[in-house]
């Protein structure tokens, strides 16, 4: 039975954060369930040269210690990435940091790389990968906020999760640490980049397929930092982007009481922002790196959307604050059901289409 259509109207009365680590609990319990179905074949794509059963991920940030990516795999999500995580643990910032924007149908967080640690963080993954778990998990890696050598922190995250991990994630983005935006600049992201795939290298010399490593970045760049970002990517072997991460913009359109609360607002307003950005670096790289949409999904439409604007992949997370976990069958069935009636035959066959 699936409990959360009862427990929705308790969960939006208590203190967000509190809410969020009940959920959490609930998913471990097996108590929040989304009645898994097969998925449509035309939702099967391939990146990365990782097989996906579908396009529609959850974003990081939901389950920052990897507490619960299976319980996320069947709730019908094609793939599940947790973190970030940090090497050391850290309890992020302090006060209240998530806010609900109820009419907006957004999220305002400053919880600030709030983390268990890569030690547990890796102890989890270890489990699974014992257990022989099935599904496509990625980790997402970050610096400590206090760190005096920020590549070193993402080295030391992708050295420890190389072999545990489907894909590994470097959080460039977030608002809540001080200075990480600023290694999206160019010359930053020049020695980062260099660092983390020599860290791969090294804990994965002889594999046939080592773990892809993406970058993600933020929704707000100009045309200058996204070629940029396009150029160096290539040049140090990066596998692909994820656009983008929460922005501290705040749109006029904003209603909720809580629109001006400090940190990174996700959710409905971002959707357009974030696949304008999106769609520019599709066509100032052609197409040649692959892209997961990120920002604003709510349905299936708004995943079809980011496909057609260049996104091989696409993730999601603060709708289901407001939707529900059966929020992920209804997007595959919306976007399964545009395909067709656009005449695809896969999803691969829609990415980019509007700027091809």
């Amino acid at each position: 039975m699936d409990l959360y259509p009862l427990a929705r109207p308790l969960l939006r009365c208590i203190e967000p954060e509190t809410a969020h680590r009940l959920t959490i609990g609930a998913l471990k319990l097996g108590l929040v369930r989304g009645g898994r179905e097969p998925d449509d074949p035309i939702l099967a794509t391939r990146v990365f040269d990782i097989a996906f059963p579908n396009p529609i991920g959850l974003a990081a940030g939901f389950d920052k210690d990897a507490e619960v990516p299976d319980a996320m795999l069947a709730l019908g999500f094609g793939f599940s990435e947790a973190g970030t995580v940090t090497p050391q643990p850290q309890p992020g910032n302090s006060g209240k940091r998530l806010f609900r924007l109820d009419e907006d149908e957004a999220v305002i967080n400053r919880l600030g790389f709030n983390s268990r640690g890569l030690a547990l963080f890796t102890e989890e993954l270890t489990e699974r990968r014992r257990a022989g778990r099935s599904g496509i998990v990625g980790a997402n890696v970050g610096k400590n906020r206090d760190s005096a050598d920020a590549a070193a922190d993402y080295a030391a995250g992708i050295e420890a999760l190389a072999g545990l991990a489907d894909y590994l994630v470097v959080n460039l983005s977030s608002p809540n640490t001080p200075g990480l935006r600023a290694l999206q600049a160019r010359a930053e992201m020049e020695e980062l980049f260099a660092r983390v795939v020599d860290a791969r290298r090294r804990v994965a010399p002889d594999r046939a397929r080592p773990p892809p490593i993406l970058a993600k970045v933020g929704p707000d760049l100009g045309e200058h930092e996204l070629r940029d970002i396009a150029e160096v990517v290539t040049k140090h072997g990066i596998d692909g982007l994820i656009i983008g991460n929460t922005t501290v913009d705040r749109p006029p359109t904003l209603r909720s009481a809580n629109r001006n609360a400090q940190g990174g607002l996700s959710g409905r307003p971002l959707m357009v922002p974030s696949t304008a950005c999106l769609a520019a670096m599709y066509q100032y790289s052609g197409g040649s790196i692959p892209i997961i949409g990120c920002g604003g999904v709510a349905s299936g439409a708004d995943a079809y959307t980011k496909i057609k604007a260049g996104a091989s992949l696409v993730q999601l997370y603060s709708a289901m604050v407001f939707q529900g976990p059966g929020l992920v069958r209804r997007i595959k069935r919306e976007l399964a059901a545009l395909l067709r009636a656009d005449g695809f035959a896969s999803v691969k066959d829609a990415v980019g289409i509007d700027y091809r």
